[in-house]
């Protein structure tokens, strides 16, 4: 029990001292960028998905 008591203790104090956090600013341009690469990912995705749906609806009218 002590050894997990040791290392509880040392990783809060590795969070609280050791880790550089970044600044609330650098968050928000980050959380920004993702957003916008999920937003373009999505309409890829989306455009891909609509034209293989145009596609193999025109298959099986033809064929």
């Amino acid at each position: 029990m002590e050894k997990v008591k040791n290392y509880l203790l040392d990783s809060v104090e590795e969070v609280r001292n050791k880790v550089s956090w970044p600044k609330f600013s650098e968050l928000q341009s980050s959380a920004i960028l993702v957003l916008v690469a999920s937003l373009i990912f999505a309409l890829v995705i989306g455009v891909i998905d609509f034209g293989f749906q145009n596609a193999l609806a025109w298959f099986y009218r033809e064929f």
